[in-house]
């Protein structure tokens, strides 16, 4: 069945901003620690712009129009993450000024969560 959404989709493949491209081109072909990520991909009764399934994580890309619509989206991310994703969101100009920093932030939040260690000669007892 498709999805309503689908051709505006298409669409938005088509027709990406500068800062979704350039993204774009450093997430595809799992570039990112062997991670695929979809770009514009349907998802409830909204697309994202990147979403990355085995991990969870959706990554969302804010032009100036988005500082008109926080509501909207908070909305979208509240809807998001009930679903079970985390969400990312980066300024476009973030993106094109400080792309290294925006790539450590993703890839950090593709990293397995460190599991705590015992700490040695530290027991309950003070030893």
């Amino acid at each position: 069945m498709k999805t309503p959404l689908l051709p505006l989709a298409r669409s938005l493949r088509s027709n990406q901003t500068d800062a979704e491209r350039l993204l774009w081109r450093h997430l595809r072909a799992g570039r990112l620690e062997g991670h695929k990520f979809k770009r514009q991909q349907p998802l409830g009764p909204y697309i994202a712009d990147f979403v990355c399934f085995k991990a969870m994580l959706v990554v969302e890309l804010d032009g100036g129009q988005h500082a008109d619509q926080v509501n909207e989206d908070a909305e979208r991310t509240r809807w998001l993450t009930s679903q079970g994703y985390r969400v990312l969101r980066f300024w476009n100009n973030e993106l094109i000024e400080n792309m290294e920093g925006v790539w450590a932030v993703i890839s950090a939040a593709l990293s397995p969560s460190p599991q705590p260690s015992p700490l040695k000669g530290e027991g309950a007892n003070g030893g």
